[in-house]
């Protein structure tokens, strides 16, 4: 890969249903309309769903790299705005159960991309699997999809107690996502806080508060994003904004912004999660 400087991003949020790709999606969409390059990567390896809601067609995804059969760069494919996506394998082992050989396959795959990006956004897995723990960790920013559901709150708990304690990883960026109102979005924000606050030692920040949208529905049904098929929604004002502040995080000086650091990151530290206590 020509540049190295690249700005990661792992979207998250330990329970399945609360809006991940979407969010991960229309940001990416956001960014490449203000003109940055922007790179999805499909990080759901068992349960593959980026290229379903955009109705991409898709002959081959990350499995044939690691199995030697092609370049990263013969997989990608084109999405909304001129985003690139990285499509997932589906059925298959998890990626922290590669083999050293696999491992070393992707971190050359993604070292010897062709193609410059500016952003790598990462739609994680639902829960907190060893899969979704190692994406998170390596990730500059974790923003991390809460909305307003007791398991939501209870999962995105859980999860940013692993990755605290466990990972070393203390500050996280919230979208509250499917919110009637700002204030019931700041009230979902303070709920997880309250809990955070008290038990753990870890810095949240709002990013976000994307209200529920029957337009993002809509599009959904058709295999479009919202923040194209109704630009002027209220979530795609949201999303908007959302990609706007993205932009402007700092891409970090340090090797973590490096995305072979990135990768080797994500296949080479263990994890050591085996459950979490309650608190």
């Amino acid at each position: 890969m020509k540049q190295s400087m690249v700005k990661v991003i792992a979207v998250t949020g330990g329970k399945g249903g609360v809006g991940k790709t979407n969010v991960s999606l229309n940001m990416a969409v956001g960014m490449a309309q203000q003109g940055q390059r922007v790179l999805v990567l499909d990080a759901d390896l068992g349960l593959a769903n980026v290229d379903v809601m955009l109705g991409l067609r898709v002959r081959r995804n990350l499995s044939h790299v690691l199995a030697g059969q092609c370049d990263l760069d013969d997989i990608l494919v084109e999405g909304p705005a001129g985003i690139k996506i990285v499509p997932a394998t589906s059925g298959t082992r998890n990626m922290v159960e590669l083999s050293p050989a696999e491992h070393a396959g992707l971190i050359r795959a993604f070292s010897s991309m062709q193609e410059d990006f500016d952003v790598l956004i990462i739609d994680t897995a639902a829960g907190i699997s060893d899969m979704v723990l190692s994406f998170s960790r390596a990730a500059q920013d974790v923003v991390l999809v809460v909305c307003d559901e007791p398991t939501s709150i209870t999962d995105a708990y859980a999860l940013v107690k692993v990755l605290s304690r466990e990972h070393q990883v203390f500050r996280f960026k919230v979208i509250a996502n499917m919110v009637r109102t700002m204030r019931e979005g700041q009230v979902l924000f303070n709920k997880l806080t309250k809990v955070t606050d008290r038990f753990l030692d870890v810095a949240l920040e709002l990013a976000a508060i994307v209200p529920y949208d029957e337009n993002l529905r809509k599009g959904v049904r058709r295999q479009q994003l919202v923040i194209e098929a109704f630009p002027r929604s209220p979530s795609s004002l949201a999303f908007k904004a959302l990609a706007h502040r993205a932009a402007r995080w700092p891409v970090s000086g340090q090797p973590g912004g490096h995305l072979e650091f990135f990768i080797e990151q994500l296949v080479q530290q263990p994890t050591t999660y085996k459950g979490v206590a309650n608190e």
